[in-house]
């Protein structure tokens, strides 16, 4: 059996040259509290888990040329979406710990109000108030009219 916090999700695992300075980092921006550490001997993290509004995100230092840290490639290849009660009050927090924002708490067609930031690791993350269960046609629709093509 896979363990509870693994259940009903895709468990994002993300790598940070650094990923001590990382945990820390996230505890302040985001309220993060460590499951758990597997370090090697040099102090570097194998493997780390986290807990960030209820959900697990894995975290670790790149130790193979298949992972990289995102401000090595000069980009971010993924977002992290964190679904919260109150979108801008978690904005100014990580904004605070030092995250950039990216965008305001915004009104999105496909139901949500949607804020996102990226961290001083290169990570973005999506901050996400759900407002109304929406079925896929209408957010299809919604889509369509906000951008100008429905």
């Amino acid at each position: 059996m896979r363990p509870l916090r693994y259940a009903n999700s895709i468990v994002p695992h993300i790598y940070v040259d650094g990923a001590a300075e990382a945990v820390e980092f996230y505890a302040r921006a985001f309220g993060a509290s460590e499951l758990l550490r597997i370090a090697g001997k040099d102090g570097r993290i194998l493997h780390s888990e986290l807990s960030i509004y209820g959900s697990t995100v894995m975290i670790g230092d790149p130790g193979a040329p298949i992972y990289a840290d995102p401000r090595r490639l000069g980009a971010c290849t993924a977002g992290l979406h964190i679904f919260v009660d109150n979108n801008a009050a978690a904005l100014a927090r990580a904004v605070e710990a030092g995250c950039e924002m990216i965008q305001a708490p915004t009104e999105m067609f496909y139901g949500a109000n949607s804020a996102s930031v990226r961290d001083i690791f290169g990570h973005v993350w999506v901050l996400l108030t759900w407002k109304e269960d929406l079925s896929p046609a209408e957010m299809e629709r919604r889509g369509a009219r906000a951008m100008g093509s429905g």
